[in-house]
């Protein structure tokens, strides 16, 4: 396949489009099925498992879809209220929680996945913002469903910190004890009307700090993969607030994005996909499977094999735009085969053979589309930030504007 040349606002349009392509192809419509508004969560590798992550992409996809005449008004009022419904009755979890991976035609539980507080939070974070965008039913039903989700169930009383994960068979594991993709858990479990828990939560976590050449400070994720300082951003603006403690959440991401971006450069040697214009280490399907890509600054021995993700440096434009609108013009004029009916593929590799992943994954298009629509609009931290118990976490975590001083919910 030959691709004529694109640059610019134009390849951001077309990237737009195409992953909003995923999002209303890879999705259960029949109307008759206990699984109505599910996305799939990869779309050749687990055909008939959805991931709940996916869907609250998906929802937030459908508010871009209006915004750019691509559905209809009603058409997506219909499908966001649909899919609301199928969570409400019928979509496996605990306690408000969901499990990770669901099947697309039943909504039951998948891969004996666990019990997921991220994921919930993301798929939260999608119903929030088709309520705040749609009002009426589908606002109520947003609602109905954070109202139910029991925070304090998935709080180690102990150590307080959220647990990682839960399975009936063995119970809870893990803790975030380190700062990750996670901040919106906090605003999220803070401001619930029925389950609160105290802000303190949000302060016990560990906050780390390394260099990276001359970029300083960085508070830093456990295994530096790009999506870790990306996903909260996607609904919550955090650009120009700083927490009761000075933290300013936008510039660190900032910094990480830039940090990553060296790594790949100094390691460019090493690995023939690395470059200037080829960045972005994250979580990503590679040539042996899915795995966790990163750089430093991180707290493990990285297993990187040379493989990069579009979707890493297209989920940082709002953080870097010139360095990832360049990355993005290099991927797209350069090689043909990473771009299909969804755009940018997952990942490739060019070290023993070239390889290009055939795959698409929902929360890997999902951070692309929500991310490029905030840096050409801002329209997903538009609505997300106007709900206001969203508005009331963030004035509960003392997260106030550093321009003027003034909490966030104050006009």
């Amino acid at each position: 396949m030959r691709l004529i040349k694109c640059h610019g606002k134009k390849l951001i349009m077309k990237e737009l489009r195409k992953s909003y392509n995923f999002f209303v192809k890879e999705v259960n419509l029949n109307k008759e099925s206990a699984g109505y508004g599910l996305v799939r969560d990869k779309t050749t590798l687990q055909k008939d498992i959805a991931s709940i992550a996916s869907v609250g992409y998906g929802l937030a996809a459908l508010v871009i879809g209006v915004k750019y005449n691509w559905i209809k008004y009603d058409k997506a009022y219909n499908r966001a209220n649909g899919t609301l419904d199928t969570f409400i009755k019928n979509v496996e979890g605990i306690n408000g929680f969901y499990y990770h991976f669901v099947n697309m035609q039943t909504g039951k539980r998948e891969l004996n996945c666990e019990v997921s507080i991220i994921d919930t939070a993301i798929f939260i974070c999608g119903a929030i913002t088709v309520g705040e965008f749609f009002g009426g039913e589908v606002r109520e039903k947003a609602e109905f469903l954070y109202k139910r989700i029991n925070w304090e169930w998935y709080r180690n009383r102990d150590t307080n910190l959220f647990y990682m994960g839960y399975k009936p068979e063995n119970g809870f594991w893990g803790h975030w004890d380190l700062y990750a993709e996670q901040l919106m858990i906090y605003v999220l479990s803070v401001a619930s009307p029925s389950f609160p828990v105290n802000k303190s939560v949000y302060f016990d976590f560990v906050r780390r700090k390394a260099d990276y050449r001359e970029i300083k400070d960085i508070i830093y994720t456990y295994c530096g993969t790009l999506f870790t300082y990306q996903f909260s951003h996607a609904w919550i603006n955090f650009m120009n607030l700083k927490d009761s403690s000075g933290i300013d959440w936008f510039e660190n991401s900032i910094k990480s994005t830039k940090a990553n971006r060296q790594y790949c450069i100094d390691n460019k040697e090493k690995y023939k996909t690395y470059g200037e214009n080829s960045w972005g280490l994250t979580s990503c399907i590679g040539p042996k499977g899915y795995r966790e890509y990163g750089s430093k600054p991180c707290d493990v021995d990285l297993e990187n094999d040379g493989t990069i993700s579009p979707c890493g440096a297209i989920g940082s434009i709002v953080f870097t735009p010139r360095e990832s609108i360049k990355a993005m013009e290099f991927y797209y004029n350069t090689f043909p085969k990473l771009w299909g009916k969804y755009g940018f593929k997952d990942g490739y590799n060019l070290e023993e053979k070239p390889w290009f992943a055939e795959e698409y994954i929902g929360i890997d298009k999902g951070i692309e589309i929500l991310m490029i629509e905030n840096y050409l609009n801002g329209t997903i931290w538009k609505y997300f930030m106007s709900n206001k118990y969203v508005k009331n976490g963030l004035e509960k975590l003392g997260f106030k504007s550093s321009r003027s001083d003034n909490l966030i919910n104050k006009e």
